[in-house]
């Protein structure tokens, strides 16, 4: 509930950007775009507006800036420069496992995202509440209408049907509780039309004339509706106030779009009418202005405004021309390019809303599952941890894999994304294989190993976060991001706090995805420099002898001083044969990434590949 609140206020940030530009881009074309171009711009807003709520991610397009890692990390370290000249020489072969990592702040955004949850909750449930009563009401008018009695007006509305090429006969209902027309139903639509305009039929022959000529613009008005689903739109507008209550920009925009969706059926109204019927037709919303009111039905359609949508309305019909063909033209023009602009928001919308996602894996090679009666002895080793154990046999393209679900849960990936940081920085020449010493700033740090002069390896060994911070900053934002994309890193979420965005932020990547990636690097699929990748290799071999090498690196997230993350990633070679695996473990603590290498060695063990 807490992550929810904090990730829907962010989308209401994005999605009044959003909305700004529909805005900015209506008003700078209101001239130059028809009243149905207007309308139509609405949609694409509305799709985007569906997204913090889809259950999947939408096709990945160019990411934008991600704002929720400044909201959870509150661990930003000092960082120091880098210098020297030569390594110092730490040895890769090291029996011991090593497994550090600082505390980011959860608590100040839970609470505050709890906040915003419950208050968000309970303007919803108020609206439905109102939404209910409405449909009561409705209910209630729907019972003691009565089907359209007087033939004169059923005539007419016989007469609208066929003028607009409708072959469906629309149910038609006088009622004394309505105002003004309306239409509404989804399925079945109904025309319910208030007893005092049928009462206002004359029978002076001049005033029957003129209340006919009115009822009969009302009549098509109402069909138009129906010809465009505006019963529909209705449905989709008023769901999107109540789910966006909160959202000032959205409720001027819902008002925005009822406004034009009334002037676009307005507008097709008059096409149907010779140019010496525009004033008449004004002219009946003029003069029942003070007789009808605005709808009180949110899921119906009718010719009623607000007295401020009546005036735009006015307006639009005495300057009304019919569209030119080009007009239209520039119409889809605009409106395919801002729905590129507006859609174009929808996976950062989705990532800041969507719950944890999984990664889509499908293999043609061999899935062995370590299920609890296959393999009880795996099962044992996680007890009371949720996770995940995975293992490619690169010779005979089997995978073994322990919870499927949990393998392609996506997590951060906290301190085993240092392999990569590493690549990075020596493809972009910050450190060499030869050359990787960085000196420390005397700043003291919680970790002791962390305050000396680093290398590579050591900094690898120790999971320094200072030296790669320092390659971090030396890279730059734009390429971080580049190599991300370039390998395919999880979720190649970036945010633009680089000192922490693998703690327990917005980058996500799952068990299968960190093997996929070993064995990438293994083979060289990024093509990258063989000296570099070699290098990365040396500085998480962690036991050689002569029949087998094990490399790996542990990671751990560790939120308000509990360790609730743990990941222990690598690869066993044994007679020059590599076994890609990688173990992960949650639990609301001492989940870490010792532990996680206590279980890969024991479930290893329990495959014969482990001494």
């Amino acid at each position: 509930m807490a992550e929810f609140g904090i990730r829907f206020f962010l989308c209401n940030i994005l999605i009044c950007v959003a909305t700004g530009i529909l805005l900015a881009v209506k008003y700078a074309l209101r001239r130059h775009l028809t009243s149905r171009a207007q309308f139509s711009l609405w949609f694409p807003l509305l799709a985007v507006l569906a997204v913090p709520f889809l259950p999947f991610l939408p096709a990945r397009l160019p990411q934008m800036p991600l704002w929720l890692d400044q909201l959870t990390s509150a661990v930003s370290p000092s960082l120091p420069a880098a210098a020297g000249k030569t390594a110092s020489g730490t040895s890769a072969a090291a029996e011991q496992i090593y497994d550090f990592a600082l505390s980011v702040s959860g608590k100040t955004p839970a609470a505050i995202g709890l906040a915003l949850f419950w208050i968000w909750l309970c303007g919803v449930l108020a609206l439905l509440f109102g939404s209910v009563q409405s449909a009561f009401r409705f209910h209630a008018l729907k019972k003691s209408a009565l089907p359209l009695q007087n033939n004169h007006v059923r005539l007419l509305y016989r007469n609208c049907l066929r003028e607009l090429h409708i072959k469906r006969n629309l149910p038609i209902y006088s009622t004394a509780f309505l105002k003004s027309p309306i239409i509404t139903g989804l399925c079945r639509p109904c025309i319910y039309l208030p007893i005092h305009l049928l009462s206002d039929l004359h029978t002076n022959t001049e005033a029957s004339h003129f209340h006919t000529t009115d009822l009969r613009y009302m009549l098509l008005h109402e069909l138009q509706h129906y010809k465009r689903k505006d019963a529909l739109t209705g449905c989709l507008i008023h769901l999107a106030g109540i789910l966006y209550w909160y959202n000032p920009l959205l409720r001027y925009a819902r008002n925005e779009m009822r406004s034009d969706r009334e002037i676009a059926c307005d507008a097709s109204v008059l096409e149907l009418l010779d140019e010496n019927e525009y004033e008449a037709y004004g002219h009946t919303l003029l003069n029942f202005a003070e007789k009808i009111s605005h709808a009180s039905f949110p899921f119906s359609a009718g010719i009623s405004s607000t007295k401020k949508q009546m005036r735009k309305r006015i307006l639009h019909i005495s300057s009304y021309q019919k569209p030119s063909v080009r007009q239209k033209i520039k119409g889809c023009a605009v409106w395919s390019l801002l729905a590129i602009v507006l859609i174009g928001l929808s996976p950062m919308l989705s990532a800041y809303a969507a719950p944890p996602q999984h990664y889509h894996w499908n293999t043609t090679e061999q899935v062995t599952l370590l299920t609890v009666d296959s393999s009880p002895a795996v099962h044992a080793h996680f007890n009371k941890y949720e996770g995940s154990f995975v293992l490619y046999d690169y010779k005979n393209g089997i995978w073994r894999i322990y919870d499927p679900d949990q393998a392609t849960l996506r997590t951060s990936p906290d301190s085993t994304y240092k392999i990569y940081d590493a690549l990075f920085g020596l493809e972009e020449h910050i450190i060499t294989a030869d050359q990787s010493f960085m000196a420390w700033n005397q700043t003291a740090y919680p970790i002791e190993a962390w305050n000396a002069d680093q290398d590579l390896y050591s900094a690898m060994r120790y999971s320094v976060n200072w030296y790669f911070q320092e390659i971090d900053r030396q890279l730059g934002l734009s390429a971080i991001r580049r190599y991300i994309r370039k390998i395919g890193y999880g979720n190649t979420c970036i945010p633009t706090n680089r000192t922490s965005y693998w703690m327990q932020s917005a980058l996500k990547i799952s068990p299968v995805e960190q093997v996929l990636l070993l064995r990438d690097l293994y083979d060289n699929r990024f093509a990258f420099s063989p000296e570099n990748i070699d290098a990365v290799k040396n500085s998480i071999c962690l036991f050689s002898s002569k029949d087998r090498r094990f490399y790996g690196k542990t990671g751990t997230g560790r939120v308000d001083g509990r360790d609730v993350n743990g990941w222990f990633i690598g690869y066993i070679e044994v007679f020059d044969d590599p076994y890609f695996f990688a173990t992960h473990i949650q639990s609301s603590s001492n989940a870490n990434g010792s532990k996680a290498a206590e279980i890969t060695k024991a479930v290893l063990a329990d495959l014969d590949l482990w001494p």
